[in-house]
């Protein structure tokens, strides 16, 4: 099988040439370190971990590579701008936006959107960075610079947060995860919880919604579509054209995670419908050293990325699985105090889902 060069040196791409290894699919995290003589690219697929990737003479000749597998999606995916001008043209639910150019707008925007908005910058700005919550009277605080370089958004008051993975081979074929409940402070996602059988009418909704997008695109690989839930509706936040965060407990509670997943699409290898039976936890790392008292713990998975601990920063994460929610409520109350405060909302709010959805 051919060598996959990701652009991008993260712990997405670390995943991936993790998940590469058992099939003997070699794969290349390409960063600001790599040397272009141990990087076989032009024999190799390429893909992305990341929007924005470290420029270097050996990324800029993989982003023009003929075999850079949605080489003219990701920039327009990477823009919110053209991400949102997709979603309006298909006709698919989110919030209301419009580009930000002048602060002239501000008595428009909020006329129109109400008393909260979201000032998003159009390239970058993930994890709650390069984004703002505004009320009337806040807009002065916003800086300069982002008058022309980003949307704003109308506030949603959502009563939670999804996302559905999915891929689509080059045979136009889909296959899908159930759908992932996920809970973000401060923009960054906390934890996430899965169920083998999520409530099919909004399963059945977001399939559609995100087949709609990979089709118009004639997209190959993984695709992350994260949703608002508003009453019986799923409102389209953003679109992520990569594996994704929210999708990582699928290395445990999957037949297929979608690290393997996104490497058999941009393959042209056989792509089954991942099989899913028990539910699955995934609580992200942020800013914690790793502590081995974790592993006492017969269902904890843990994945750490091996990076520098520092605040906010993803460091790594813990999955569990079970078929039994019981167990992983007991779980999660074990790991509790292995935790900081800052934890233990996720952890609660990942107990009352288990109890909570049907």
């Amino acid at each position: 099988m051919k060598p996959v060069c990701v652009l991008g040196n993260g712990q997405l791409g670390r995943m991936l040439r993790q998940a590469g290894e058992p099939l003997g699919i070699q794969v290349f995290p390409v960063g600001l370190d790599a040397e272009p003589e141990s990087v076989p690219f032009q024999q190799s697929v390429i893909t992305a971990e990341i929007e924005r990737w470290p420029e270097t003479p050996l990324t800029l000749e993989l982003a023009r590579h003929k075999a850079f597998v949605n080489r003219d999606i990701f920039p327009r995916l990477a823009d919110r701008l053209t991400q949102k001008q997709l979603l309006d043209r298909l006709g698919l639910s989110t919030a209301p936006w419009e580009e930000l150019s002048g602060a002239a707008q501000w008595p428009q925007v909020f006329n129109s959107f109400g008393d909260l908005a979201i000032v998003k910058r159009r390239v970058g700005g993930y994890d709650g960075r390069g984004q703002w919550r505004l009320t009337p009277g806040e807009e002065a605080g916003l800086p300069q610079d982002c008058y022309g370089s980003c949307i704003v958004e109308q506030g949603i008051p959502f009563s939670g947060e999804v996302s559905l993975i999915g891929a689509r081979g080059f045979d136009g074929g889909s296959v899908f995860y159930p759908l992932t409940h996920n809970l973000h402070q401060d923009g960054i996602l906390r934890a996430s919880v899965a169920l083998p059988q999520p409530d099919a009418a909004s399963q059945h909704r977001a399939e559609l919604m995100l087949s709609a997008i990979m089709h118009e695109l004639d997209y190959v690989g993984v695709m992350a579509m994260e949703c608002f839930i508003l009453g019986d509706d799923l409102l389209i936040n953003e679109l992520a054209p990569r594996v994704h965060n929210s999708g990582h407990w699928t290395q445990n509670g999957a037949s297929i995670s979608q690290f393997e997943l996104h490497l058999r699409a941009i393959l042209n290898l056989p792509l089954p419908k991942p099989v899913v039976t028990a539910p699955s936890v995934m609580v992200n790392l942020i800013g914690t050293g790793v502590n081995e008292g974790w592993l006492n713990d017969p269902l904890v998975h843990l994945h750490w990325y091996e990076k520098e601990v520092r605040p906010g920063r993803k460091v790594g994460h813990l999955n569990f699985n079970h078929p039994d929610r019981s167990v992983l409520h007991r779980s999660l109350t074990r790991l509790a105090p292995q935790l900081p405060e800052e934890y233990q909302r996720g952890l609660h709010w990942a107990q009352l889902r288990l109890a909570e959805l049907p």
